[in-house]
């Protein structure tokens, strides 16, 4: 046998050897995943408690190319870093730990998009951050205008959107008039409707007043009102939106999920520490599984409406769970120093939001 031979059989072989650990890989990978969707029938992922993981956080936020001054907790000062190490444990089952690899590869060639408040923008910001520590070195276009931004894992041909809506219906200017919020209007559902993973959220805003309200006054069918409760409101707006996911969403084409509501710590009242009035000085979760103020109004009309819809709607319940880290917000360490107990630091919580919407991905 000739030295050429010789290569050209030693080439073949380990191609082999290579080609068939990349199959027992994918194999094993595969059979976890079949494994954990059985478990998963009987397992709610929502029910359980925060546990101390030294593995955590599942990347470095210093890393990160993506993550805003609002949210970068570390970057600004903040001392301790024990809230980035608790991990979600259901009760009946394991939350599969994200894999960014396998989460493009189950999106190839298509478009999640993120529709809502700042909230939206905080879970955004955590699955780019998350893909990019998966994939650093995969080539991504962006894209952005005042009410969109896109970036575009190349290497995938997948699309990672965030449209900014602050209350999904539509807010329109009219003339002698001014801004109006109309609780029956959703023109901006033609943009999304085509769209191949939606994940909605929406009721941060609906309690600003003031300067910062971005309205003057509210339509609710042929009336127009200079204010209203609000909480009929955003129960109205939200029975618009679900009549439009029944109406014009494709479901063998767009999955669509609603993101729960996210609790803020302003009251310490709320978590058994009457006085306490900020989250600034807290550094571990709640002890316990059950949160003592009990869950916010908001997140009762979410289910009752949700609960209407005919097409499949996947409830990405973080409320709960959320509510027991009094420990994961910005407080004063962000870029403007003010006190944030609204949103979340990335890293942080709402890396745990997306991998209950990885899970809830494949779990289909």
């Amino acid at each position: 046998m000739g030295f050429g031979t010789q290569r050209s059989c030693s080439v073949l072989v380990t191609f082999f050897v290579i080609y068939t650990c990349l199959c027992l890989a994918n194999s094993a990978k595969n059979t976890q995943n079949v494994k954990w969707r059985k478990q998963q029938r009987s397992c709610n992922l929502y029910e359980g408690n925060w546990v101390f993981d030294f593995s955590y956080p599942l990347y470095d936020s210093q890393s990160c190319p993506h993550i805003r001054k609002e949210f970068d907790c570390q970057k600004y000062g903040r001392p301790d870093d024990f809230y980035l190490k608790y991990r979600w444990q259901p009760k009946e089952c394991d939350l599969p730990r994200f894999d960014g690899q396998d989460f493009l590869r189950r999106l190839h060639g298509k478009k999640i998009m993120f529709i809502g408040d700042s909230v939206s923008l905080n879970q955004w910001q955590s699955l780019m951050c998350l893909l990019h520590a998966a994939v650093p070195n995969s080539k991504t276009i962006e894209q952005s205008n005042e009410s969109l931004s896109i970036t575009t894992f190349q290497d995938y041909g997948v699309s990672v959107m965030l449209f900014n809506s602050h209350y999904l219906v539509d807010i329109e200017e009219e003339q002698e008039v001014g801004r109006v919020l109309k609780l029956d209007s959703l023109k901006n559902g033609d943009i999304w409707k085509d769209i191949d993973v939606l994940v909605f959220n929406t009721w941060l805003w609906w309690y600003r007043r003031g300067p910062s309200q971005p309205w003057d006054y509210i339509e609710d069918g042929n009336k127009v009102l200079k204010d209203m409760d609000r909480m009929v409101a955003f129960r109205k707006a939200l029975t618009t939106w679900a009549k439009w996911v029944d109406r014009d969403v494709d479901p063998t084409k767009t999955k669509v999920i609603f993101q729960g509501i996210s609790p803020s710590h302003y009251n310490g009242k709320d978590w058994g520490e009457p006085g306490v009035k900020n989250c600034s000085k807290e550094t571990e979760p709640f002890s316990g599984s059950t949160y003592p103020s009990g869950l916010p109004q908001a997140a009762y009309v979410v289910n009752d409406v949700l609960a209407t819809i005919q097409n499949p709607v996947h409830l990405l319940n973080i409320t709960a769970l959320s509510q027991l880290r009094k420990d994961a917000h910005p407080s004063s360490y962000n870029a403007f120093k003010g006190m944030d107990c609204t949103h979340w630091c990335v890293a942080g919580l709402p890396d745990t939001w997306n991998q209950l919407l990885y899970a809830a991905l494949i779990s289909n």
